[in-house]
């Protein structure tokens, strides 16, 4: 049980119009009881209800703090569920840290990262799902990840995960009973019985471990790796996404020797795209690491951005990188069509069944084709995203796995015709798992680790 009271500064520490200190806990009205008041000194905020707002100033004995407004939040409708006060004062750093100093004084302590949502984990408000998604709604590159990440905040996962637990503990309450009275509860055919459901969940789990890639590129952005031989425009194709100069552009082939990351929106769709060196033989020892980081890159990549010289024949460096990527998402660009085309777009669709698009990066013409096309893979199917629920880290995804794995030795146990305690005892494994799914049996630990990634405040 928690008795003690917290208390952060919740707003960037940088001069603004607004900052915010808050408290938590069961000092927290005592505390600004203390140290506020009303204008005509006659107001006891400790008297006041729940979900009001107060003006008035912060007092350190008999210095002057700050003028603020005070909000008021009763235990248990607050965040956190506890007693919860929030000073909103003017926004300089100065005055904050002399705030957040004054109710230290009268009795809270300095709150750890995410301390705030933890305790709103712990005290039942949320589950560790909802917690996860409030770190990923303050992180958010996109419209889209922060979509899913709101969607994951009303508890769509929590809902899923709750009707499949409640689901499992029926059947093993079932079972239990079966073996403990079978003179009264009857069990014949309930393997039967049990499979069906079992399959039914075995579906949703894999649903959801499905949507964990697209989840990934949602929060993340679609790794996307611009490749090509030397001086085919990679660059300044980069540098026309990007809207600024941020690569080195010149005539002389082999100019970028090292990759270039950065993060993107096209049509609101993320891209985390990276600019690598020209892929060619090469005798030159630092371009080949680069050429190596390239190839690298573009095994991993979600999506590879293929750029050839339309000005220039295909050679055997063309052949070898599309060797590399045929098996890969790609869109490839023909570029440099403001010059003279000897390599065309029927020549290179030849080569590589993907969508080929032709462009010129020097005169930014055919960038909106490109980006059709992205939103037509990123809508189409190739590269999904609908209202659906999306896992997005690597904690839930493996607790589903490894829920997944003990429904798996379910039916696999009903197939085999054992006897009914072996279902009770890999039905309640995967309770387990999908209760370390949204927290109802995680180590303290790994607590611990998943709100230390929060920011102060939160």
């Amino acid at each position: 049980m928690v008795k003690d009271t917290i208390a952060a500064i919740s707003t960037g520490m940088t001069n603004s119009g607004i900052g915010k200190v808050r408290m938590s806990g069961p000092d927290a009205v005592d505390i600004i009881h203390k140290i506020y008041k009303s204008p005509g000194g006659k107001k006891d905020i400790s008297r006041a209800k729940s979900h009001t707002i107060h003006y008035g100033y912060i007092y350190d004995g008999e210095v002057l703090i700050d003028e603020v407004l005070v909000l008021l939040m009763r235990a248990p409708k607050s965040y956190t569920t506890e007693d919860m006060v929030e000073i909103d004062c003017h926004g300089g750093v100065v005055v904050m840290k002399k705030l957040l100093d004054t109710v230290i004084k009268y009795g809270a302590r300095p709150a750890e990262p995410g301390e705030f949502t933890k305790r709103a984990f712990l005290n039942g408000r949320i589950d560790l799902t909802q917690a996860e998604a409030v770190i990923d709604v303050i992180n958010s590159k996109s419209e889209m990840a922060l979509s899913n990440s709101v969607r994951q905040l009303k508890g769509n996962i929590l809902n899923k995960v709750k009707d499949i637990r409640k689901s499992i503990i029926g059947h093993i309450a079932f079972i239990e009973a079966a073996m403990d009275d079978p003179e009264h509860i009857n069990a014949d055919h309930f393997g039967e019985e049990l499979k069906e459901s079992v399959i039914e969940h075995i579906h949703s789990i894999e649903k959801l471990l499905a949507s964990s890639d697209n989840g990934r590129m949602i929060k993340e952005g679609i790794k996307t790796v611009i490749v090509g031989k030397p001086n085919a425009g990679k660059s300044s194709l980069l540098n026309v996404l990007v809207g600024d100069e941020r690569a080195i552009v010149t005539n002389v082939a082999g100019t970028t020797r090292d990759t270039l990351e950065e993060f993107i929106q096209i049509n609101g769709i993320p891209l985390n795209i990276i600019d690598t060196a020209g892929i060619r033989d090469t005798e030159d020892i630092v371009e080949k690491i680069g050429v190596d980081k390239a190839k690298n890159f573009a095994e991993d990549a979600d999506l590879v951005i293929y750029v050839v010289d339309g000005s220039t024949n295909l050679d055997d460096n063309d052949r070898a990188i599309i060797e590399m990527i045929k098996d890969k998402k790609v869109i490839v660009l023909i570029n440099k069509i403001d010059l003279h085309l000897v390599t065309t777009k029927e020549m290179v669709e030849k080569e590589i069944r993907k969508p080929v698009i032709e462009i010129s990066a020097k005169e930014e013409k055919g960038i909106d084709l490109l980006e059709k096309q992205l939103k037509d893979m990123f809508f189409g199917g190739d590269l999904s995203f609908n209202d659906e629920i999306y896992i997005t880290n690597a904690r839930q995804k493996a607790a589903l796995n490894d829920a997944l794995n003990s429904l798996k030795m379910v039916v696999q146990s009903i197939d085999d015709g054992m006897p009914e305690d072996f279902y009770s005892i890999d039905l309640m494994n995967c309770y387990d798992c999908l209760g370390s799914l949204i927290g109802e049996s995680t180590g303290e630990d790994l607590i611990d680790t998943i709100f230390s990634d929060f920011c102060m405040g939160k």
